[in-house]
């Protein structure tokens, strides 16, 4: 997630981006993620008006089938898929089914790993949910299930 942040506040320092969406949801831990990488990402210094969360994805495809609708919705003209190689060379194929104009920005590690940034304090109560209620993807999916996630197979459109 760390890295992610870094790669995406490189992206935008650099005029590569205009704008920037998290995805993810409160997933493994009562946390919404998109929300934590928001919160970071401000903290870093870009601008909130320039961050956009998606909350509703549990699994990589939805990550990004949930992403891009929500850009298609705030009228971005362009939209890219930036994440580590892994995740890259896995979507390559749903892209390609779903015929999503996504260009692929993969991580960079050795310029990641040159940002020099200092883990800066957030207020992470605003990305929690509710914990007497929250139950871990894992304990809510069994592997099958979340296998067939992370392949796109939950995704209702």
């Amino acid at each position: 997630m760390r890295d992610r942040i870094l790669w995406s506040k490189f992206l935008f320092e650099k005029g590569y981006t205009k704008n920037i969406m998290y995805s993810g949801g409160a997933v493994y831990t009562p946390y919404v993620e998109s929300k934590i990488m928001a919160l970071y990402a401000e903290a870093l210094g870009i601008p909130r008006a320039n961050i956009f969360t998606e909350e509703k994805a549990e699994h990589t495809t939805e990550n990004l089938y949930y992403s891009y609708r929500l850009a298609q919705e705030k009228g971005f003209k362009k939209i890219a898929l930036a994440t580590d190689p892994y995740q890259t060379n896995n979507l390559a194929g749903y892209l390609k089914k779903k015929k999503f104009e996504v260009s692929m920005l993969p991580i960079l590690y050795d310029t990641v790993s040159i940002i020099k940034e200092l883990e800066p304090k957030i207020l992470s109560a605003s990305a929690l949910v509710d914990t007497t209620t929250f139950l871990s993807i894992k304990k809510r999916e069994s592997f099958l299930k979340r296998m067939r996630g992370t392949m796109g197979k939950n995704i209702k459109e």
